[in-house]
């Protein structure tokens, strides 16, 4: 995974070399990886760095000699080109790095931290001032993890790296399992494991002789709620101005881009706001085994009117033969932050790097623009956990209703974006550098001057879309939404609608006494006349038929049978009643698919 990792220690050199290095052979790296360590033992600084090679972070260390300043970054910055220019410096790196200005900056002003755009994280070592300097972005995206010891303090984006020399940390931690089983992620900083925790967002902790000194924090989400509301036609011109500025950052860049063309507004909002040469930008759609889905029409359809190459990227028979093998990679990967299922997303990555390394995503658009909330706790399938551990789940429910009395753009953003979406983006950085226009700083800080009842007056990509190109404006997204009125678009609207509901009432949402209809006419293969329409996957159906082997290999192995937390009646009654196509267990295999591959691969001693 790219991204940093080491320690800040007393220790003597050879003891904590031998520690960097276990880490360093611990964290995920692909042949298109570029590595490296810095060591400076008068500070008790060890750090090594994974990065995409070609990407912003390639060619660490920065160093700057004359100053004694050495930096190493993960992640991209897009400040503006002026500012880049303006603080232009001398480094002397491994290559021609795109990120040598960093230390112009740091020159300058010693909070350049609060400067930066993106997502990152990094260590800058300052030899004069005998001090290092651990810092990661303001909504805390680039995730780091750390663990603080009378040893010294170690650190990781991944956290197997920290295992890798503290094995007795190979702990669950019940608090954190039970937010994961309860809302699919780990919520205020935690982990899944003991004393490993998450570098809180805006971080900028200082260390001098191996120890930390200060635990400062550069930005705290409050200076944005404070600014004060604009009325919707200033908030609206603001807003588009915010967003034609900033979007040429992000096509920028040595490294060739890509686009992940879906059927929503999102990513249309990028493109009509950005115009891009005819040819200049490979486009791609997922689709299912089933059938051509809208998002596929859509994205097709955008892709001609652009004058872009479009390549519909199928989530299949290939990788159902494969799925054990990607759902383990997953789940070693994200270390507790996504469900199996999510291993779909590693597999299309893996194949969209051979289209282009970089990819530019409407991720994060409708939930900062709409503050559209993507997670919440689940009700876990009565009888499977044991009552001791279900306090557990109850106490996440607790967590959860707390975050959610926040300024909705801060639960978006400084919550729902880096502590649920972390896993995903975490298989997608696996394989390319992802670049989301819409967690920019001044996008997001002009989102908190919104009219306070702007969501309930329409949807504003919309008119941000037909302003920037009117052709795109008139083509309805997967989901019928579209600009324009009338008796056609509104029927479009409905008919998509109930597609969209028919098709989740089928596959996730079927009750059970549905499933055993569906499983006495299972011969008229009735998927064939609901799926594929909106979504990609399909896992009630999967584990049923193709997956079936694969679910009664992990699920109703002895190993799996005996875990104290499980019930092994419930359990079995599970998966042999959604095998057997009588029930619709398919989000209470995801979970417990996702336990089983957690323990194997990081809990049991054989780890």
């Amino acid at each position: 995974m790219p991204g940093i990792f080491g320690l800040i220690t007393k220790e003597a050199r050879s003891c904590a070399e031998a520690q960097l290095a276990k880490m360093q052979q611990s964290v995920h790296r692909e042949k298109f990886y570029s590595t490296g360590s810095l060591v400076d033992e008068q500070l008790g600084i060890y750090v090594g760095w994974t990065a995409l090679a070609g990407s912003f972070s390639d060619g660490m260390p920065l160093r700057n000699e004359q100053s004694g300043v050495a930096l190493v970054f993960s992640g991209e910055d897009y400040s503006d080109a002026a500012l880049r220019r303006a603080y232009q410096c001398e480094a002397k790196t491994s290559s021609d790095c795109e990120s040598k200005y960093l230390l112009g900056m740091y020159a300058e002003d010693r909070n350049f931290v609060c400067k930066l755009n993106g997502m990152f994280h990094g260590l800058l070592v300052d030899r004069a001032r005998g001090a290092a300097i651990l810092f990661n972005d303001r909504f805390g995206m680039h995730r780091l993890y750390y663990h603080e010891s009378e040893d010294g303090f170690y650190f990781a984006s991944e956290a197997k790296a920290i295992l890798a020399v503290w094995p007795e940390l190979r702990t669950p931690d019940p608090r954190g399992i039970g937010e994961f089983v309860a809302c699919s992620c780990v919520l205020e900083n935690r982990t899944i494991f003991k004393d490993i925790h998450v570098l809180p967002a805006a971080s900028q902790w200082i260390f001098r002789g191996g120890r930390c000194e200060d635990k400062t924090t550069y930005f705290r989400p409050s200076e944005w709620e404070e600014q004060g509301q604009l009325d919707e036609e200033a908030y609206y011109l603001e807003l588009r101005s915010v967003l034609l500025n900033m979007l040429p950052r992000y096509f920028a860049g040595r490294q060739s881009l890509g686009i992940a063309m879906t059927g929503g507004l999102d990513t249309r909002v990028i493109l009509a706001n950005h115009p891009v040469a005819p040819g200049a930008l490979p486009s791609y759609t997922f689709r299912g085994p089933l059938r051509n889905s809208y998002d596929v029409r859509v994205g097709r359809k955008i892709a001609g009117m652009l004058q872009q190459p479009h390549r519909v990227i199928e989530v299949g028979d290939e990788f159902l033969k494969s799925f054990g093998e990607y759902a383990e990679r997953s789940i070693f990967l994200t270390e507790g932050t996504v469900d199996v299922y999510r291993a779909s997303d590693l597999y299309v990555s893996s194949i969209a790097r051979t289209i282009a390394p970089a990819k530019i995503v409407g991720t994060y658009g409708s939930e900062i623009v709409r503050q559209a909330v993507m997670f919440k706790p689940a009700t876990p399938t009565p009888g499977v956990f044991a009552a001791e551990f279900l306090t557990q789940v109850q106490e996440a429910r607790a967590t959860y209703t707390a975050l959610r009395g926040e300024h909705p753009v801060t639960f978006a953003a400084f919550t729902q974006s880096p502590w649920y979406h972390h896993g995903i983006l975490a298989l997608e950085q696996s394989q390319l550098t992802v670049r989301s226009p819409f967690m920019d700083n001044d996008f997001v800080r002009t989102i908190y001057r919104a009219p306070f009842d702007s969501v309930k007056n329409g949807d504003i990509r919309l008119r941000l879309i037909r302003d920037g190109n009117r052709a795109l404006g008139d083509v309805a997204s997967d989901r019928g939404v579209i600009g324009k009125k009338g008796i056609l678009p509104s029927m479009t609207l409905a008919y998509r609608e109930f597609t969209f509901k028919a098709e989740y009432a089928y596959d996730y949402g079927m009750p059970q006494s549905a499933a055993r209809i569906d499983h006495v006419l299972s011969r008229l293969h009735l998927e064939r006349l609901f799926l594929g329409r909106h979504k990609l996957l399909h896992f009630r159906v999967w584990y049923r038929d193709q997956l079936a082997a694969y679910v009664r290999e992990i699920l109703l192995d002895r190993r799996t049978l005996s875990r104290p937390y499980l019930n092994r009646n419930s359990l079995e009654s599970i998966v042999e009643g959604h095998l057997s196509g009588r029930q619709n267990n398919t989000t209470a295999i995801h979970k417990l698919l996702t336990l089983e591959l957690l323990q194997r691969l990081f809990f049991d001693r054989q780890s």
